[in-house]
């Protein structure tokens, strides 16, 4: 299957994400944090000093909003394809699964609730094999 071109917003995005969580992105953060204390004292810690960082990090923090948001759902997109696919691929497993996220919450929550049981009786089944384990070595 032939992968269409991404548009350069998911480009950017996926660029700017992975970029932003480097430690090289952090450090450079923490300098700018550091030039901007240090200049406290020539500008007199003056209202237009406080204002400059506090828009800065403002501006900042509203468009990496965005941009992350852009690659967790590109990224949760991905994964729930590839879970679909496995799920289609085991013999045996619920084909009705492969589109959960269709489901409201409470739907989900009854499902979850289905799983927790199903887990709950196999460790119980597991418990019981171990003690029958044990009793027969003794």
């Amino acid at each position: 299957m032939k992968s269409k071109p991404s548009s350069r917003f998911s480009v950017f995005a996926k660029w700017t994400a992975h970029a932003a969580g480097t430690p090289t992105a952090f450090l450079a953060a923490l300098l700018l944090i550091a030039v901007w204390g240090a200049t406290g004292p020539i500008f007199g810690y003056s209202d237009t000093w406080q204002l400059v960082i506090n828009t800065g990090t403002t501006i900042v923090t509203f468009l990496m909003v965005f941009l992350i948001q852009n690659t967790q759902n590109r990224d949760s997109a991905s994964m729930q394809v590839q879970l679909s696919e496995l799920i289609r691929a085991l013999k045996g497993a619920k084909d009705s699964l492969a589109n959960l996220d269709e489901l409201d919450e409470t739907q989900l929550e009854s499902l979850h609730q289905h799983y927790v049981h199903l887990a709950e009786q196999a460790r119980h089944h597991v418990d019981k094999r171990r003690k029958a384990k044990g009793k027969a070595k003794s």
